[in-house]
């Protein structure tokens, strides 16, 4: 069973947030709709208290950090003045004291929050600030990159029509599979991957029976091509070197039996490996 994606990605931004600031204790989640959230992720908790715990906007250190939209912290949590104290039992049940908050935001809306915290009242530094908002940049990263997947899936499985269509379809699926390494989630990348497959048939029927059997990589480097893009944009939209974009497309093209890049696309086009 596949691990859903929320819980991967909040895990590992937790992990790198204890690694970079050195604080004991990490924790966060998701909102689930525009006010709520949920406390689904723990980290160095010596109990069970705060997972589940469901934290309204306004409402706590992470509510304040949710309505702001912006980083907040409290030196010691069980006196602090600027803080509503619903949350006060679970918190003093793990044994948080100085405790900081900062918000997931992608395209202007908070998406969750991220906590760290000692079992000592101490001032948070700057960098640790810092270092706790990185943590956070990397989850934005991820939940925009999953929005992004999720918009083309809905574009890729639209009817296609026309020319012009079909020029969209192959945009959208350079761009899938340019995304589909960068995505945590093992159930949606398989379900990007297979999309993309049956938008590479979906324009000449079914591929040959001896079709040419490319890398993922190389079908990856031969889709951004196909959509137009240079060796320094394929590398850049793929995360690779350039001169290891160069080294994907030669080894393509052997194996197609192409001379020029438009030789490579056409073949495999022709093939049923790309729309």
């Amino acid at each position: 069973m596949h691990e859903p994606a929320d819980a991967v990605e909040m895990r590992a931004a937790l992990l790198r947030l204890r690694r970079a600031t050195g604080l004991p204790v990490a924790f966060g989640g998701l909102l689930h709709d525009a006010r709520r959230l949920r406390i689904a992720e723990l980290s160095g908790a010596a109990t069970s208290a705060l997972r589940g715990l469901a934290i309204c906007a306004g409402n706590g250190l992470g509510g304040k950090s949710i309505a702001l939209s912006r980083p907040c912290a409290v030196t010691d949590y069980r006196s602090a003045r600027h803080i509503s104290h619903e949350y006060d039992a679970a918190v003093a049940t793990e044994g948080l004291r100085s405790v900081l908050a900062v918000p997931v935001v992608v395209r202007r809306k908070v998406r969750g929050v991220l906590y760290g915290a000692l079992r000592e009242p101490m001032a948070i530094g700057e960098r640790t600030f810092d270092a706790a908002m990185a943590a956070a940049r990397d989850v934005e990263q991820a939940l925009v990159v999953r929005d992004e997947v999720q918009r083309l899936l809905a574009a890729a499985r639209e009817p296609v029509a026309g020319l012009g269509a079909w020029e969209e379809v192959r945009e959208a699926h350079g761009e899938l599979r340019a995304l589909a390494p960068r995505i945590v989630d093992q159930a949606l990348r398989e379900t990007l991957l297979s999309v993309c497959g049956r938008l590479a048939t979906a324009a000449g029927g079914p591929p040959r029976e001896h079709a040419v059997a490319l890398t993922p990589r190389e079908l990856d480097v031969l889709a951004c091509v196909a959509a137009g893009s240079t060796n320094a944009a394929t590398a850049e939209r793929l995360g690779l070197q350039p001169e290891t974009v160069k080294g994907y497309l030669r080894a393509a093209m052997r194996k197609l039996g192409a001379h020029t890049r438009g030789e490579a696309v056409a073949a495999s086009r022709r093939a049923g490996l790309l729309p």
